[in-house]
């Protein structure tokens, strides 16, 4: 099974960034972890601060990989070409947050992505992404 995490802006920050709401582990060592863990899948990794750059990779990747994880980051709340995206591939897309956007600041709470994708998965910190992992495992 090949899948492939995509993360959007700021997310390269992790380890450093807002703390308090993001954890102290940057996400190439728990990527790697995460790699050791399903060491069957083929697991790739994309990050991107630029709204279009996101788009391209969905377009690259969305016709020939069996899943993709997004954290679209800020531009969940902002994104109608990355929705539109999402809806152009065939891909199943599972949407991920770290936090549950639901208890921060009301403009979070929103996702324009969401019902473009197969599911979402918020607040259980990095392991969101296995969380979303184990989704396409089990269907």
């Amino acid at each position: 099974m090949k899948l492939i995490i995509i993360n959007g802006p700021n997310l390269n920050l992790l380890g450093v960034r807002e703390r308090g709401i993001y954890g102290d582990s940057d996400f190439e060592s728990y990527l790697t972890s995460v790699q050791v863990k399903y060491k069957n899948l083929n697991i790739n990794y994309y990050q991107s601060n630029i709204e279009g750059e996101i788009v391209n990779k969905l377009h690259e990747v969305g016709f020939s990989y069996d899943g993709v994880i997004l954290n679209a980051g800020a531009y969940t709340h902002t994104s109608v070409a990355i929705r539109d995206a999402i809806s152009a591939i065939n891909t199943p897309v599972v949407e991920v947050h770290i936090s549950n956007i639901l208890t921060r600041e009301n403009f979070r709470h929103e996702s324009l992505i969401g019902p473009a994708c197969k599911g979402s998965i918020m607040g259980f910190g990095l392991d969101s992404y296995r969380l979303a992992i184990e989704s396409f495992l089990t269907d």
